[in-house]
């Protein structure tokens, strides 16, 4: 295989890993309130609450939130739903750089820039709306190491090519 052929190959492993995170994280969005649930009884039967308290009490706390949401004001979670299409349309955006890394650099810039903007906004906003600093963590661990990976690979493509 060249190396042409191997920065190809290794460009769209990273670029398909990224767009399927993306996917998932959108497509989780949808069904939060029975996904906490489900959530919740699985980290008991693994008895996660002896081990990790703080863990089950923030999903405890969010649960509860999102029930006393679902039943009083369900419009609200009308947002969560738009969060998760965001989702999805940005990964449709990924096609253009899986198709030709070099001339759809941008894409992956500006996936670059928007994962940077993450961390104010989660420094801000967590502590704004309670929540806990290792979930900011977390937050700020999404997107902008493997794009870095991808937009390093499609410079050595452009200067091989």
């Amino acid at each position: 295989m060249s190396d042409r052929a191997a920065l190809l190959k290794g460009i769209r492993a990273w670029l398909v890993l990224f767009v399927v995170c993306l996917v998932l994280s959108g497509a989780t969005a949808f069904p939060l309130v029975h996904e906490l649930h489900w959530t919740e009884s699985l980290l008991r039967s693994l008895s996660v609450p002896e081990h990790l308290p703080g863990l089950m009490h923030w999903i405890e706390r969010v649960r509860q939130g999102l029930d006393a949401t679902d039943a009083e004001y369900p419009f609200v979670l009308y947002g969560t739903d738009w969060l998760a299409f965001a989702h999805l349309v940005i990964a449709v955006a990924f096609w253009g750089p899986y198709r030709d890394p070099v001339r759809n650099i941008w894409v992956v810039e500006f996936g670059m820039i928007a994962c940077a903007g993450i961390v104010p906004l989660a420094l801000i906003c967590g502590p704004v709306r309670g929540i806990p600093f290792w979930w900011t963590v977390v937050d700020l661990s999404f997107g902008v190491l493997p794009l870095w990976v991808v937009r390093r690979k499609i410079k050595r493509l452009a200067a091989a090519t």
